[in-house]
C-alpha cells in the first residue's frame, strides 16, 4: 500500500511513466507505444496508438483467468422482490449473444447504439454488447420524457434503441414504450430497429419490422467476439443532466477510460478481485456507467444494482437490508440519499437489525456533503465516511481520502484531495492562483487525466468554449471552492452560488452548512433572490425532520440566529421558508437553479432531470406568500 503523498508525489515526477504503469492494468490487442499525444483534439488524447475491447477487459479476460464462477452482477430489487446474480461467465455469455443480436441488425464499430432502461441487468448487459462491437452506446434517463428522448435520438442518431417495456416507481408502474414511439414520432432521426425488454409489469406492443423481443432476439443469435478498437474511439455519449435546449454530450472514449478506472478501484477504494462494492446510483446517471457497470467488472469485483429507493421500498432500512443481504465492502451512494434516511430514521435505530460487519466505507458524492451528515453518518456507521468530487466530464473522482492506502484525515465538508493526474487550483475572475484558503473558481490544470471526457460529441469548439477558453491552459468545472494548506479541495457549490451581498460575495454553500447542523433540519437549501436595496439576499429553504415536533417559526428563528452569528450580519440572512420537499433530479441534486427561477418570479425552466415535478407548484405558492407578507 502507498499512502497518498507518495502515491501524488510518484504522478507529479513522471505523469507519463505513472499512466503507462496504470495502462499494465488492462489488456490491450495492441499495445500503445505513446502515452500522450498533445497535438490531438481540444487538449491531447491518451494512449493514441493502442486498441483493446473494453467489454473483454470488463468480462472474457475474467473468465479466462478462472474466475467465470466468480459473481460478477448482483440484481437487486425491491420494486419485484427479486435477486439474480449473474457470475461473470454468465454475463459474458449474454453479452456476448446480445452482441450478436445487435450485429445481426448491422450495429458494428461506430455505430450509435440509444439506451433507455430502468435499473435492470438488461441495461449494464446492453452497455458492454454495445462495447463488445465498438459500438457507441448513449444512454438515455428510463422514464425521461418523449421530447427529451427524442432531443437525444437526434443528438446521436443512432441505428438501434434498446428499451424496456417498463420502469418501477413506488406505488406504479412507468410505461415506457408508448414514450419510446412517441419519442420516434418527435425525432427527425429514425433507426432502423428496437429492442424492448418485455417486463411481466407492463409488456407492451411491438411493431411489426421496426421492434424486436430483446430477449427472444438474445436467445436466437450467435455469440459476437470482442472487436478491438482505438484507445480514442468513443465508448459512450452521456448527456448532462439538467440540460436545457440542445443536450451537451460527453464522450468518454475507451482506452483511457479503462486505464483510470481499473487504476480507482485499488488506490481510491481500497478493493481488489472479489470484493464487493455497491454504487446507489442509477445507470443513467455517469456514477451508474463509472461504478456500476464499468470499474467494478474491470477490477474482477462483484457489482450490486439495486432498483429501489433509500426510503419507502419500503422503509428507511432497505439500505441496510441489501448491505446484509450482499455482504457489500463499499457502498457509494449521494448524500440526499443519506439525509433521506435521517430524515425517517434519526438515530438510525433500523441499523441495529441488520449486519452490517462486511461494510467497511461509505462513499459519498453528487452533489457536496454538508458536514453534519457526514458527521452523524460515520458516528452512527463508525465506518469511515468518504466525500469524492467529481462531474460527468470527469468520469471518475478529481478528488477523495484514498483507501488503498493511508486515508487522508476527514475533515467534513471536504472533498478530500486530489487524485493522481489531477492538479487543482483556485483561480481568481482573471485566472491567477490564489492562495491557500481563498475562495475561487476551481479549475484543473491541463491535460486532464485519462478518462476524462476529451471532447463533446460532434462538438470540439463547443467543448473548448465551455471548458478551456475561460482560463487558458486550466480545465473550468464550474465549481466554486477552495484549496487549504494540506491539500484539501473544499467544494463550496456551483460557481453561480456565489452571492453578492452589498457587494460582499458570500458563499450560499457555507450558510447550508450552518442550517444543515440544525437538530431539526433533514435537507436544506439557500439561493439568492434578487433585492433592490442590496442587489442579492439570502433565502434559505428547509426540510424538517419526521420527528420535528416542533413550532416551525421557532425553528426558523433559530436558524436565522445560527447563520447571523456563524456567518456574520453582512450575509443579511432573514428569510427561511419550511417545504415540505426540494425540487430535485432524479439522482438526488437540489435544482438550485430551479429555486432561484421560483425566487425572481419570473418564468421557472424545469429540467427534464426532476424527479417531482409538483414540488415546483408547491413552491411557487411559498414564494408567493413571502412576497405578499413584504408587499404588507
Amino acid at each position: 500500500m502507498t499512502d497518498h503523498g507518495n502515491l501524488y508525489q510518484g504522478w507529479r515526477e513522471d505523469p507519463l511513466g505513472y499512466w503507462g504503469e496504470q495502462a499494465s492494468l488492462i489488456s490491450w490487442d495492441t499495445p500503445w507505444s505513446e502515452v500522450f499525444d498533445a497535438a490531438d483534439g481540444p487538449y491531447g488524447r491518451w494512449f493514441p496508438d493502442g486498441r483493446l475491447n473494453t467489454s473483454y477487459n470488463c468480462l472474457d479476460r475474467h473468465v479466462e483467468a478462472g474466475a467465470g464462477d466468480r459473481p460478477a452482477l448482483v440484481w437487486d430489487s425491491a420494486m419485484t422482490g427479486e435477486v439474480v446474480t449473474h457470475t461473470y461467465r454468465e454475463l459474458r455469455d449474454r453479452v456476448a449473444k446480445l452482441a450478436g443480436a445487435l450485429a445481426g441488425v448491422g450495429v458494428g464499430r461506430g455505430d450509435r447504439v440509444v439506451i433507455y432502461m430502468p435499473m435492470i441487468p438488461e441495461a449494464a448487459i446492453a452497455m458492454l454488447a454495445c462495447a463488445r462491437l465498438g459500438a457507441v452506446h448513449s444512454v438515455v434517463f428510463g422514464g425521461f420524457a418523449s421530447s427529451e428522448l427524442a432531443t437525444r435520438i437526434d443528438a446521436t442518431t443512432p441505428r438501434v434503441v434498446i428499451a424496456a417495456s417498463c420502469g418501477l416507481e413506488p406505488g406504479r408502474v412507468v410505461e415506457y414504450k408508448p414514450v419510446l414511439d412517441e419519442a420516434l414520432t418527435l425525432a427527425r432521426h429514425r433507426p432502423g430497429a428496437c429492442f424492448v425488454l418485455q417486463r411481466p409489469q407492463a409488456p407492451a406492443e411491438l411493431m411489426p419490422g421496426r421492434d424486436h423481443d430483446l430477449l427472444a432476439a438474445e436467445r436466437a443469435a450467435s455469440p459476437h467476439d470482442p472487436v478491438p478498437v482505438g484507445a480514442t474511439d468513443p465508448l459512450y455519449i452521456l448527456h448532462t443532466s439538467g440540460t436545457t435546449g440542445r443536450p451537451k454530450g460527453i464522450v468518454r472514449d475507451n482506452g483511457g477510460h479503462a486505464v483510470a478506472l481499473a487504476s480507482s478501484i485499488p488506490t481510491i477504494f481500497g478493493l481488489g478481485e472479489g470484493d464487493v462494492y455497491w454504487a446507489a446510483s442509477d445507470v443513467g446517471w455517469v456514477v451508474g456507467h463509472s461504478y456500476i457497470v464499468y470499474a467494478p467488472l474491470l477490477a474482477g469485483l462483484t457489482s450490486v444494482m439495486y432498483e429501489g429507493k433509500p426510503v419507502g421500498t419500503p422503509d428507511a432500512a432497505a439500505f441496510w437490508r441489501v448491505i446484509e443481504r450482499h455482504r457489500v465492502n463499499v457502498l457509494f451512494t449521494a448524500p440526499t440519499a443519506i439525509r433521506a434516511i435521517r430524515r425517517q430514521d434519526p438515530e438510525l435505530d433500523l441499523k441495529s437489525e441488520h449486519d452490517l460487519s462486511s461494510l467497511q466505507a461509505v462513499f459519498l458524492a453528487g452533489e457536496r456533503c454538508d458536514p453534519p451528515t457526514a458527521i452523524w453518518l460515520q458516528e452512527q456507521l463508525g465506518r469511515p465516511v468518504i466525500d469524492n468530487w467529481w462531474q460527468t466530464e470527469t468520469g471518475w473522482p478529481i478528488t477523495a481520502r484514498f483507501r488503498g492506502g493511508e486515508l487522508t484525515p476527514f475533515k467534513p465538508g471536504s472533498g478530500g484531495r486530489p487524485s493522481p493526474g489531477f492538479e487543482v487550483a483556485a483561480l481568481d475572475d482573471l485566472g491567477s492562483a490564489l492562495a491557500a484558503g481563498e475562495t475561487g473558481n476551481l479549475a484543473i490544470r491541463l491535460p486532464l487525466p485519462p478518462g476524462c471526457a476529451p471532447t463533446l460529441w460532434g462538438d470540439d469548439e463547443g467543448y473548448r468554449a465551455s471548458y478551456l477558453e475561460d482560463f487558458p491552459g486550466w480545465y473550468r468545472t464550474g465549481d466554486a471552492g477552495r484549496v487549504d494548506g494540506d491539500g484539501d479541495v473544499w467544494v463550496l457549490g456551483r460557481t453561480d452560488d456565489i452571492i453578492n451581498v452589498a457587494g460582499h460575495r458570500l458563499s450560499t454553500g457555507a450558510m447550508e452548512e450552518v442550517l444543515a447542523a440544525h437538530p431539526d433540519v433533514a435537507e436544506c437549501a439557500v439561493i439568492g433572490a434578487p433585492d433592490p436595496l442590496k442587489g442579492e439576499l439570502p433565502t434559505g429553504l428547509v426540510v424538517l425532520k419526521a420527528r420535528a415536533d416542533r413550532d416551525p417559526a421557532a425553528i426558523t428563528g433559530e436558524l436565522v440566529a445560527m447563520v447571523r452569528e456563524r456567518i456574520g450580519a453582512v450575509a443579511s440572512f432573514r428569510t427561511v421558508l419550511v417545504v415540505d420537499q426540494l425540487p430535485k433530479t432524479r439522482s438526488g441534486k437540489i435544482l438550485r437553479r430551479t429555486l432561484r427561477d421560483l425566487a425572481t418570479g419570473g418564468p421557472v425552466q424545469v429540467p427534464p432531470t426532476i424527479e417531482d415535478p409538483d414540488v415546483v407548484d408547491r413552491l411557487r405558492e411559498a414564494f408567493g406568500a413571502i412576497e405578499a407578507q413584504a408587499a404588507r
